[in-house]
């Protein structure tokens, strides 16, 4: 029942800007965290960036001060505005979130499909 869609990916010269988005949707009762993560070719998945339900917030040490995450818990809404993008940065980005659903009384993890982040040289 519960579906987290992702938007805002695309290509970008280095030194750009992009917005992602993140909208969970369904029988959601609370959301206890968010978190991006991002994937990049041969290599492992990293946790880019997270916020708690106390919007305490933390970064990988490669962009902080470049992007910044947020939420809108109205809408269930997750997004990561990312400046000043490198080649580095490229990579298919995730949108998790840590739930509990109105048919559950634990929490548990969910993921969005990925968004491709390109940025070239």
């Amino acid at each position: 029942q519960v579906q987290l869609v992702e938007s805002g990916g695309g290509l970008v010269q280095a030194g750009g800007s992009l917005r992602l988005s993140c909208v969970a949707s369904g029988s959601i009762f609370s959301i206890n965290a968010w978190n991006w993560y991002r994937q990049a070719p041969g290599l492992q998945r990293e946790l880019v960036a997270g916020i708690t339900h106390d919007n305490d917030t933390h970064y990988l040490e490669p962009v902080k001060g470049r992007f910044t995450i947020s939420r809108d818990n109205s809408k269930n809404t997750l997004s990561l505005q990312m400046n000043s993008l490198k080649p580095e940065d490229t990579a298919v980005y995730y949108c998790n979130a840590d739930l509990m659903t109105r048919r559950s009384y634990c929490y548990s993890d969910y993921w969005g499909q990925g968004t491709q982040v390109t940025v070239s040289s």
